[in-house]
């Protein structure tokens, strides 16, 4: 079959091809195309494939991208790797009047694209509307899966004056097939009304207590799932049999002034006591695991007796990938170095109401916690910290792994790994880190990943004349 050309710097993968080719015939008759593409298949490639498209046939001129905070980054990584033709990308950040002001500074013959996250859209929306976007992309379109928040309505007004519309998600929506509802009426209202109630009525029966529980009745299954799928490209990585047997994702997280300020003066604090002490390897690793703790966010006193939280950068970001791979029902494992991390991690799997299993140097029942995430459907998440939980155990239910932090160890690192992909995986197997940009997170993971010691690494550049700690190279 002879495909569209794809106006990208890289080969796409067959499902990237069919996905590209469904869209863009979508777009000529319809106003909206859903890509669900499970995390890991890149969906982000194929959106900059069909933008480039649609800018290059001269049907688009203003691109807005609308997604969580954590993944504004990532689309100025993907369009700056990817985008084989003329653009001009700008995330909008800072106060309300800055994001404006950055908005209205996008212009020129090139494609002109403005990155927002959900918190903010409704804020602006009057400024977003004047400046005319001729397409819409809502990456992980599930934050909008409620009806009624300011985001959504928000959404859905700017969604009908908007000619093209995508959106993204990984989740299997009849997973949970109510949460459809708000993302088509944005995406193309025709399809599913603009009623809640009358959708919701006519697709479910309310039962339990109080009625408050939407149940997908029987007889509507093969009605709704067909109108789903009518303007809905799917993929599953089981199904992508082109796709690499494991893929890494490097998400990186932005400290907050007052954590990134804060980690600065560590630096230079570190490497002032470098100099005025012997340079030797215990010394400067000790120096690096106070760097590490500080971008996953904690910082104890220095007589260590206590922990204060300086960031939720990266639990941010963890939340937002969260969301995405239990929406679909998916498993996921996260792991992590440092224990609050872990009793972050922790807290707020609790207060979303996720059920997980745990392994760290505390647990004693190991083989009860591996039992339940392996076997019991409702427990989604395992946590696990690194140096305990990444040897001789099996977590084949999920495909997935968040880094939440790195150990310095290779032997570590690599054995964490292979909890997932081993004997008895189904799918491949998607790796994502969650980097502070900026930070020694950079220096860990490129050691790691080129297989070098960190410390021996350091102390080179210590004897350079540099300060080993500070400008972390880009991986």
């Amino acid at each position: 079959m002879k495909y569209l050309e794809m106006p990208i710097k890289a080969r796409p993968f067959e499902h990237q091809r069919r996905a590209f080719e469904f869209v863009m015939h979508k777009f000529k008759s319809d106003n909206g195309a859903a890509l669900l593409v499970e995390m890991g298949c890149g969906k982000s490639l194929i959106s900059v494939a069909v933008a480039g498209e649609l800018f290059n046939e001269r049907r688009i001129r203003n691109l807005l991208i609308v997604c969580p905070l954590s993944i504004c980054g990532v689309w100025e990584e993907e369009f700056s790797k990817f985008a084989n033709f003329d653009h001009n990308l700008k995330i909008l950040k800072g106060s309300l009047e800055k994001k404006i002001e950055t908005l209205y500074s996008l212009e020129g013959r090139a494609l002109q694209i403005a990155v927002v996250n959900y918190e903010s859209v409704w804020r602006i929306e009057r400024q977003i509307k004047n400046w005319h976007p001729d397409m819409i992309i809502c990456d992980e379109s599930h934050k909008i899966k409620t009806h009624n928040i300011s985001a959504s309505k928000s959404l859905h007004r700017l969604g009908e004056k908007t000619r093209y519309k995508l959106i993204l998600t990984g989740t299997a929506i009849t997973n949970k097939a109510i949460d459809i509802f708000s993302q088509y009426k944005f995406l193309e209202p025709k399809i599913f009304g603009k009623s809640f109630y009358t959708f919701r009525n006519h697709y479910f029966d309310m039962v339990g207590y109080g009625n408050h529980t939407p149940v997908l009745k029987e007889s509507m299954k093969d009605e709704l799932k067909n109108k789903i799928h009518s303007i809905a490209f799917v993929a599953k990585k089981s199904e992508c049999l082109d796709l690499p047997e494991t893929t890494d994702i490097v998400r990186y997280v932005e400290l907050e002034p007052y954590a990134m300020n804060t980690y600065k003066h560590l630096v230079r604090d570190s490497f002032a006591e470098l100099q005025n002490s012997e340079v030797t390897v215990t010394n400067v690793l000790t120096k690096i695991l106070r760097l590490s703790q500080l971008t996953g966010g904690f910082l104890g006193d220095d007589d260590g007796k206590k922990v204060h939280q300086i960031s939720k950068a990266k639990l941010n970001a963890f939340e937002d990938i969260i969301d995405e791979v239990t929406a679909s029902g998916k498993k996921l494992v996260v792991m992590a170095r440092f224990i609050p991390e872990i009793d972050a991690i922790k807290k707020l799997l609790t207060n979303k109401g996720l059920r997980f299993s745990i392994i760290t140097g505390e647990i004693k029942n190991r083989a009860d916690e591996i039992a339940k995430f392996q076997n019991d459907a409702d427990v989604l998440v395992f946590v696990g910290q690194i140096a305990t939980a990444g040897l001789g155990i099996t977590l084949t239910a999920a495909s997935t792994m968040v880094f939440y932090s790195l150990d310095y160890s290779m032997s570590n690192f690599e054995q964490a790994k292979a909890r997932i992909h081993r004997t008895g995986q189904k799918e491949n197997c998607t790796y994502i880190y969650l980097i502070a940009k900026n930070t020694v997170d950079e220096k860990v993971l490129k050691a790691l990943k080129k297989k070098y010691d960190l410390a021996s690494s350091i102390i080179d550049e210590y004897k350079h004349g540099l300060n080993p700690f500070s400008n972390a190279e880009e991986i």
